[in-house]
């Protein structure tokens, strides 16, 4: 009887020991888990942080975008180090965004929804050239066809004051024209697409609570 009760102390033993040593590799789950997802292979362009990135490798999320060892990479890179979850490809995603929103609001004259995205004096240059129009008695209608060009003209990072810019040089493709007060057709083609290239410069403090960038510079 005795060897009995000593052979089940041992096996309870060894089990104990076996579960504690599972938890130890497996973990312990608690609570409600989401299911696992199928990895999916990154796109180009888009930002892939593995272990090539944390292993000092090259950073395609980078160099998918400006030339490796250039100061644009340089100032990204160190934009990223200050906010690891900023992603080039995605910003430009954010930009191709901004700029059809902030092209067709100057092309129609409505700014004021987009008076959070552009910086003060940017705001007073479009607002300028909108009331003008508008003084002449015009009405401008246009159509953002889409862009043919979305590539990163520049990059600088200030980490002092955690201040990044971004210039990104786009080539879009549109069709407007203006009328005035009798309905004449005075500026553009109402059925042919133009052309429109844009160098816009794009500011934001890395690090910040506030996710949007504001657009702080125009050209051509």
């Amino acid at each position: 009887m005795e060897n009995a009760v000593i052979q089940l102390i041992v096996l309870a033993g060894i089990a104990i020991f076996l579960i504690i040593k599972l938890k130890s590799v497996l973990g312990t789950r608690e609570g409600f888990e989401k299911p696992l997802q199928p990895a999916e292979r990154p796109e180009p362009g888009v930002a892939r942080r593995g272990f090539e990135v944390i292993d000092g490798g090259v950073d395609h999320d980078i160099v998918d975008h400006v030339p490796d060892n250039s100061d644009a990479a340089r100032a990204l890179a160190a934009m990223k180090r200050v906010e690891p979850a900023f992603g080039v490809g995605e910003f430009l995603q954010g930009a191709r965004g901004a700029y059809e929103m902030i092209l067709m609001a100057f092309e129609k004259g409505d700014l004021e929804r987009v008076r959070p995205f552009l910086a003060p004096e940017v705001f007073d240059a479009f607002d300028g050239v909108v009331k003008a129009r508008e003084e002449r008695g015009l009405t401008v209608q246009a159509e953002f066809l889409g862009l043919r060009e979305l590539t990163i003209a520049g990059a600088e990072f200030d980490p002092t004051s955690r201040e990044a810019e971004v210039t990104v040089r786009f080539g879009g493709e549109l069709i407007s024209s203006a009328r005035d007060a009798a309905g004449n057709i005075v500026e553009g083609d109402p059925k042919a697409p133009r052309k429109q290239r844009d160098v816009w410069t794009f500011a934001r403090k890395m690090g910040s609570a506030d996710p949007n960038w504001q657009l702080v510079a125009t050209g051509g």
